[in-house]
């Protein structure tokens, strides 16, 4: 049931679009031919003509379209009749075409508004992180620490935890043997293995270890913290740590040396390979939390090979009240700009090929997540859900791409700029085919939603 909803919910977002359309249209005294609830896929359930435009319903409800004289070929409109599109002024034409994205931008801030004052209050994009009980079985590093079920979280080292992933991207910068080493330790290790070794005083940094020469090896020196990284990923200061990073080489031998007290010298590795396979070891971390009202400060916890340390997370969402009609507002408008930037990012990340073709995915997984979050975690949770969605179509029918609004007014650009119409005949081909892109790219997209569903994945 919540599926359905979420589908009904992603076609009234399609028809928003048209809607947009056609009102723009009759705005600039234009009548389109048609405009239809659902696709002309199978039977037509109502059908009646309005003025000059024919209204219908569609047995396909998903989606919905508005029509134009231009796009039905077999019509008698004269070539020159004011009702159709082609000849009105380009900024009339680019109002029409642009109609569409505008409707869906607007419709988006009108649904988190209306969450907001009917909730009472929109998600500020913060978390409350608690330990809700430990594992011991996966890793003893929190309760070895002290860590107790009900503490939150508040820091990692310096950083302020309001946000899991944060949390998470932390302890995996920090887990042992992530093949990455202050020069710090490198130094540290460096003066161990020549104190323990006297021979290796004379080497040189590069030089060989003879093949077969015992070396006693120092206990394992825990690193400094990875802390610097994840305050540059937060913007919240320049990242310019003396990071090593060990070659496949070092990260085999680091994992043959674990707990071993003796290197037999195979002949092939240098002084300072040793000495950097050596010290990429436990990288424990501070933690912060909050116990009974006061800060307490956990020192010496090392998350293992896994990023792990032993504790189940209770994450609980906050949100920003709404108290007021201004602070709603103001709230809407930046619950909806931050995700909108998010989304350009993502989109940045496709384009740059940084997100595989097998990571895309369309509508079936939107209404499968969708129908997910409105069972589980209610239907404000859905609207807003709806609210990213209508500003991701428009978004994405922005992009300048044939068949889509984007390439139209791309065409529109062409003829601010030189002052002539691109061919019709050149418009036609080019929609052509980047249509047929379109529905190429949409058969990957829902091969890898079934697929996705079919194994689980979300």
């Amino acid at each position: 049931m919540s599926i359905l909803i979420m589908i009904l919910l992603i076609s009234v977002l399609i028809i928003i679009h048209e809607l947009g359309h056609f009102l723009a249209a009759k705005s600039i005294g234009i009548n389109p031919e048609r405009f239809g609830i659902g696709l002309p896929l199978g039977p037509t359930l109502f059908e009646r003509k309005f003025g000059d435009t024919t209204f219908c319903v569609h047995a396909f409800l998903l989606g919905g379209y508005v029509s134009f004289h231009e796009d039905n070929p077999d019509n008698n409109v004269p070539k020159d009749d004011p009702n159709r599109l082609d000849n009105k002024s380009l900024w009339q034409r680019a109002w029409v075409i642009s109609a569409g994205v505008l409707s869906n931008a607007v419709f988006a801030l009108i649904l988190v508004i209306f969450v907001a004052f009917a909730s009472g209050g929109l998600p500020a994009g913060k978390y409350n992180i608690s330990v809700e009980s430990l594992y011991t079985a996966s890793s003893v590093a929190a309760k070895q620490a002290g860590v107790l079920p009900g503490d939150r979280i508040i820091k990692i080292e310096t950083i302020e935890i309001s946000n899991p992933e944060v949390f998470m991207s932390l302890l995996q910068e920090n887990k042992e043997a992530n093949s990455m080493i202050k020069t710090s330790a490198i130094e540290k290790n460096l003066l161990a293995l020549q104190k323990k070794n006297p021979k290796l005083a004379k080497f040189s940094h590069k030089q060989i270890i003879p093949k077969g020469m015992k070396i006693l090896l120092p206990e394992q020196i825990e690193e400094p913290s990875a802390k610097s990284q994840t305050l540059a990923k937060m913007n919240k200061g320049k990242y310019n740590p003396k990071i090593n990073y060990l070659s496949n080489e070092e990260r085999d031998l680091r994992d043959d040396l674990y707990n071993k007290q003796v290197y037999t010298a195979d002949g092939k590795t240098s002084l300072i390979e040793l000495t950097r396979a050596i010290s990429d070891y436990k990288q424990p971390v501070s933690i912060v939390v909050l116990r009974n009202g006061k800060e307490v400060i956990l020192d010496k916890i090392a998350p293992n090979r896994m990023g792990v340390i032993g504790i189940k997370l209770y994450i609980e969402e906050v949100a920003e009240p709404t108290t007021s009609i201004k602070g709603g507002l103001v709230n809407s408008w930046n619950y909806l700009a931050s995700n909108t930037i998010m989304m350009i990012k993502g989109l940045q990340s496709i384009f740059v090929g940084k997100v595989p073709i097998g990571e895309l995915h369309g509508i079936i997984a939107i209404a499968k997540v969708g129908g997910d979050i409105i069972q589980y975690q209610g239907l404000w949770k859905g609207v807003l859900l709806t609210a990213i969605i209508s500003m991701n179509l428009a978004i994405i029918n922005f992009l300048p791409i044939p068949a889509l609004d984007g390439g139209y007014i791309f065409f529109l650009l062409i003829e601010a700029i030189t002052g002539k119409k691109v061919d019709q005949d050149a418009q036609e081909k080019i929609m052509k085919y980047g249509f047929l892109f379109l529905i190429i790219l949409m058969f990957f997209v829902i091969f890898n939603d079934i697929f996705a569903l079919v194994t689980n994945k979300f």
